[in-house]
């Protein structure tokens, strides 16, 4: 499922029209994306939370050379679903 139908399934579901569908997307991962470079979590009960991890600085190799190479620290953000959303699939 791509943006596209992603919107339309909201649009049917919450019987909107595709442009307040598109709106309310986009909000949602917008203030989800400014919450997160706040560096505050967000947690939505029983669906997911969602926060930045921070990647310590650590060792590598470069795979053509195979010479040893320093990774940089950087953070990534990270989803974790919650017990009541991975309990629809098992």
């Amino acid at each position: 499922m791509n943006k596209a139908e992603f919107i339309k399934a909201v649009a049917a579901k919450a019987d909107l029209s595709i442009k307040d569908a598109t709106a309310a997307v986009d909000a949602y991962a917008a203030v989800i994306a400014e919450a997160l470079k706040a560096g505050d979590k967000v947690a939505i009960a029983n669906f997911a939370s969602y926060e930045v991890k921070e990647k310590a600085e650590r060792q590598g190799f470069n795979p053509l050379t195979k010479q040893p190479i320093t990774i940089a620290a950087s953070k990534a953000p990270v989803v974790k679903f919650g017990k009541a959303f991975k309990d629809l699939f098992n």
